[in-house]
């Protein structure tokens, strides 16, 4: 028998990692594609993350589907994913920071804010998995 918690994770967190990504896309697109208006405004962009950024942004919507499909072992495998490049790609940036390269406050916020966001949805669809088989397994 399936228990209902994880339904409902799965209902509620793939269309947030899809959102996610749609808004990431929408924004990384924006800054790199844009008007120059809209990339004049950007100020000291880190350009390697900014396109790091752009392209996660589908991983996070393909992601974001499995996850909704009923948590797809790929979609958790991806999430996972999708956390470690995103720590490596923070740790560089902080590198980058640190032997005085140019930055944006915001860039190093967005990383923080990606960063916090992808370990929260691989540790919720963790457990959500794991409760999945524990019942299964109680069952039988």
């Amino acid at each position: 028998m399936r228990s209902i918690v994880p339904s409902r994770t799965w209902r509620y967190l793939g269309p947030a990692a899809m959102l996610f990504g749609a808004a990431t896309v929408w924004s990384g697109g924006r800054a790199l594609f844009g008007p120059p208006e809209a990339q004049a405004a950007l100020g000291q962009v880190v350009i390697w993350v900014l396109w790091f950024n752009f392209c996660a942004g589908f991983a996070y919507m393909a992601v974001g589907w499995g996850l909704w499909r009923d948590g797809a072992r790929w979609a958790l495998r991806g999430s996972a994913l999708i956390a470690g490049l995103t720590a490596l790609f923070a740790l560089a940036l902080g590198i980058h920071i640190s032997r005085g390269g140019g930055f944006e406050m915001r860039t190093a916020g967005a990383m923080v804010l990606r960063l916090g966001f992808w370990v929260s949805v691989t540790w919720v669809a963790f457990r959500a998995h794991h409760a999945v088989r524990s019942a299964r397994h109680a069952s039988v």
